[in-house]
């Protein structure tokens, strides 16, 4: 299933020609949920091992256009895990403090620490794409923060963070419909933003620069996985395999027992 989604170096992202429905050989949403249930269950017993281990830590980074499930991935992959391992940091509009440094330093201080679990809701990736469909920096910038982006998630490689990204990727009628929704549920009046609309008409630029982003930035160390997500279902199995594939991976190993408990006894 992952071999499908992930964009290989050198290769084009492909957003336009995926299918944003595609059921990966899931079956129904029936046995889909089971699939989860299975892999959150051993996703429990590896984020045990990372935190007993202490040496490694695992950044996932969630990018999508608006309504593509960031929020709801985050509640249904990371449902039932330890939350002292887990660290959750979503980039909104950057404050007065972080434009006043480069826009790499909020993204840095926010990386997990050794032993956990990280996942950005939105990321610096909104430094290529919202600034660029935007007019505020111009191509050659973009083209120095995508060299910029790469030799920082390298640098996070090589100290010992795995670096796994996720374009969650939703058609245009698919973020209507979710995007409607909210308008005629009341009780879904706080998610729905009148800026949603204008980014919408700006559809094509945005999938556009995020091709362009996940193309050239996707590596060895870094590499992007486009995710299918007009079906929550799928979306959910798809990234929970992701983290678990890559904590099995990562062949996790608690210390060594002390020697100096070999013989102590509690009274």
């Amino acid at each position: 299933m992952l071999d499908r989604l992930r964009v290989q170096p050198g290769q084009a992202a492909g957003l336009f020609e995926r299918d944003t429905r595609d059921d990966l050989g899931l079956g129904d949403k029936a046995s889909a949920k089971k699939t989860r249930k299975e892999l959150l269950d051993e996703l429990f017993e590896l984020q045990r091992l990372l935190w007993a281990e202490d040496e490694r830590a695992v950044l996932l980074v969630l990018q999508g256009m608006d309504t593509s499930g960031k929020d709801g991935t985050i509640r249904r992959v990371f449902t039932g895990l330890n939350p002292q391992g887990v660290h959750v940091a979503s980039f909104k509009k950057p404050s007065e403090q972080e434009l006043d440094h480069d826009y790499l330093w909020r993204v840095h201080a926010a990386c997990p620490p050794r032993g956990s679990i990280g996942i950005f809701n939105r990321s610096h990736y909104e430094d290529v794409g919202v600034v660029l469909v935007n007019g505020w920096i111009d191509a050659a910038e973009v083209e120095r923060r995508y060299e910029q982006i790469r030799q920082f998630e390298q640098h996070l490689a090589d100290n010992g963070t795995v670096v796994r990204k996720v374009f969650l990727h939703i058609s245009r009628q698919e973020q209507r419909e979710r995007l409607q929704a909210r308008i005629d549920t009341p009780e879904k009046h706080w998610k729905f933003n009148l800026g949603d609309l204008e980014a919408r008409e700006q559809w094509d630029e945005y999938e556009q620069a995020y091709e362009a982003a996940i193309t050239v930035t996707s590596t060895d160390d870094a590499p992007w996985f486009v995710v299918p997500a007009d079906r929550k279902w799928v979306r959910d199995v798809a990234v929970t395999r992701l983290l678990a594939d890559t904590l099995r991976d990562m062949d996790l190993q608690p210390p060594p027992p002390d020697p100096a408990l070999r013989d102590v006894v509690v009274e």
